[in-house]
C-alpha cells in the first residue's frame, strides 16, 4: 500500500509538471499568434506573408551584415540618416530605450538603414551610435548602395524614403518602426477592428503620450510585442 502511495505521488508530480509546461507553451503561442502577419499580394492575386528580402550592407564596424545575421532573432527596423535634424534623434533615443529592455538578450536585434549613405560611412555611423549610447551587440547601423537601400525600404518594407532638397536635412522618410519575427516575417499588433497596424510610431518620445500632431506614442506597444515574439 505504501508503495502505491508513492507511485500516485510520483504520477501526480509528473502530471503537475506537464500541466505547468503546457500552460506556458500554450500561453507563449497564444501571445505570438495575437500579432498579425503583414501580407503582400502576388501577381496571381494570392496573399502571402511579407518577409524581409535578402540584403547585404556594411555596418558601423566595417563588417558585412546580411539578413541571415538576423535569422532566429526578433528585430526592429528603421530608416534614418545621421544628419537628420527632425525625427531621427527621437527615433534613436526611443530605440535606445527599447535596447535597454533587451540588452542581455541575443535573440533580439535592431537594423538601422541610412538613407544618406554617401555621408553616413561606417566611421560616421560608429560615432553616431556612441553619441546615442547604442550598444546592443545585435544593433547594426547599415550603409551601402543608396539605390539598394531605397529599394529595400520601398519594396521590402513599404516604407517611404526619398531625397528632397526642400525637406530638413535634404531627405524625407517615415518615422515608423517595422517589427520582424524570428522567421523573417513582418509582424504587428491589430487595431480595435482586427486590422494590423502595420508599423509602430517611432517619432514620438516614449515619455510622451502624444505628439503635437496627435500621433500616439507606440514604443510601449512595440516592447510588449517584442516580448511576445521572443
Amino acid at each position: 500500500m505504501e508503495k502505491n502511495k508513492y507511485s500516485y505521488v510520483g504520477i501526480s508530480f509528473i502530471i503537475l509538471l506537464f500541466g505547468i509546461w503546457a500552460v506556458k507553451e500554450f500561453g507563449s503561442r497564444f501571445d505570438s499568434e495575437e500579432l498579425a502577419y503583414l501580407e503582400v499580394e502576388e501577381e496571381n492575386g494570392e496573399l502571402i506573408k511579407r518577409s524581409v528580402p535578402d540584403f547585404s550592407f556594411t555596418n558601423q564596424d566595417g563588417k558585412t551584415i546580411t539578413n541571415k545575421d538576423y535569422d532566429g532573432k526578433v528585430y526592429v527596423v528603421e530608416f534614418f540618416f545621421a544628419t537628420c535634424p527632425t525625427i531621427c534623434p527621437v527615433m534613436n533615443e526611443n530605440l535606445v530605450h527599447v535596447q535597454h529592455q533587451f540588452y542581455g538578450n541575443l535573440d533580439f536585434g535592431i537594423a538601422s538603414f541610412t538613407i544618406n549613405p554617401e555621408h553616413d560611412t561606417p566611421e560616421v555611423l560608429k560615432e553616431y551610435m556612441q553619441t546615442y549610447g547604442a550598444k546592443h551587440p545585435n544593433w547594426h547601423m547599415l550603409t551601402g548602395d543608396q539605390k539598394k537601400i531605397y529599394d529595400l525600404a520601398r519594396n521590402g518594407f513599404n516604407a517611404y524614403a526619398a531625397e528632397d532638397e526642400n525637406a530638413p536635412g535634404g531627405f524625407e522618410h517615415s518615422g515608423f518602426f517595422a517589427l520582424v519575427d524570428k522567421e523573417g516575417f513582418l509582424r504587428s499588433r491589430k487595431d480595435e477592428y482586427g486590422n494590423p497596424i502595420l508599423y509602430y510610431q517611432g517619432s514620438v518620445p516614449y515619455k510622451q503620450r502624444k505628439s503635437r500632431d496627435g500621433d500616439e506614442q507606440q514604443i510601449d506597444l512595440l516592447i510588449e510585442d517584442i516580448k511576445k515574439l521572443l
